[in-house]
């Protein structure tokens, strides 16, 4: 938005608006034609403010560019003195000199350039970011998959196990501590092992666990086939345990950890018979 010279208009100029307009930042750059030029420096003439603000403009520039690159404007140094005295004709000499603004979009290409270098570093590092998470989450996929197949292995296995026709099933009804509790224990005679599954016993209270006893019943005599060992993080909560005793009955008791030598029968939860050969 240009401001021309025209009479009664330049003493209603809005002076605050016309430095808004841009047209001093052109003018210490050096990109107005020379009409252009006059008509600022007659501006500059009648408006203290005017005229204060292109000063300021060019210590603004000044600094930035002896700040930035030294070199490149210290051929400059012998103007500084002229500047702080400003006289009105010193104003028009300025501005046929122009300023040298070449060295200064120089510069700004160097902070475009800096700031494009640092935008790309950023986003190769939030990159190798994302690429880890990625490999993280793939890890982890595949430790889950290696585990569902270890775990359904392991059931075809125990069903496989379970469905041998040498398998003798003993159902273990609950008792008077527990009443509703039951298990049931799968042996095979043959193999000498015994499957115990606990999925309706409750959870073992801390620091105790479940123990299974094989029982001889005339005399009563128990001998301990192992502990459930494992009880809450066993989500099939099947156990295999191995047992070479002539058993006529399977107990489970709840045992301090680590097991006991004899049954506490106070704390009896499960009890069946052996029918059958």
């Amino acid at each position: 938005m240009y401001f021309p010279v025209t009479g009664e208009y330049e003493k209603v100029m809005d002076v605050q608006e016309y430095i808004a307009s841009g047209i001093l930042e052109l003018y210490v750059a050096g990109q107005l034609s020379e009409r252009e030029n006059r008509e600022v420096a007659t501006h500059a003439k009648a408006h203290p403010e005017i005229l204060a603000e292109i000063e300021a403009i060019e210590a603004s520039i000044l600094s930035l560019s002896k700040t930035a690159a030294p070199k490149t404007v210290a051929s400059f140094d012998h103007v500084l003195p002229r500047l702080e005295e400003v006289q009105e004709t010193k104003v028009v000499k300025l501005e046929e000199k122009k300023t040298p603004w070449p060295s200064y979009l120089g510069w700004a290409a160097s902070l475009l350039l800096a700031a494009g270098l640092f935008y790309v570093y950023d986003q190769n590092t939030e990159l190798q970011s994302r690429i880890e998470v990625v490999e993280e989450q793939r890890s982890d996929l595949e430790k889950q998959i290696f585990e569902a197949k270890q775990s359904l292995e392991k059931s075809e296995t125990l069903l496989t196990s379970l469905r041998d026709k040498n398998i003798t099933v003993v159902p273990l009804g609950g008792q008077q501590v527990s009443p509703d509790s039951y298990a049931k224990a799968y042996w095979n005679k043959a193999e000498n092992k015994v499957f115990i599954d606990a999925q309706g016993l409750p959870t073992p209270p801390e620091g105790m666990v479940y123990q299974v006893w094989s029982l001889t019943l005339n005399p009563l005599t128990p001998t301990s086939v192992g502990l459930l060992s494992e009880f809450e993080t066993d989500e099939n909560r099947v156990f295999a345990l191995s047992n070479a005793n002539a058993s006529e009955a399977f107990g489970i008791t709840l045992e301090p950890a680590g097991g006991s030598e004899s049954p506490n029968l106070e704390q009896l939860y499960a009890l069946g018979t052996v029918t059958g050969p």
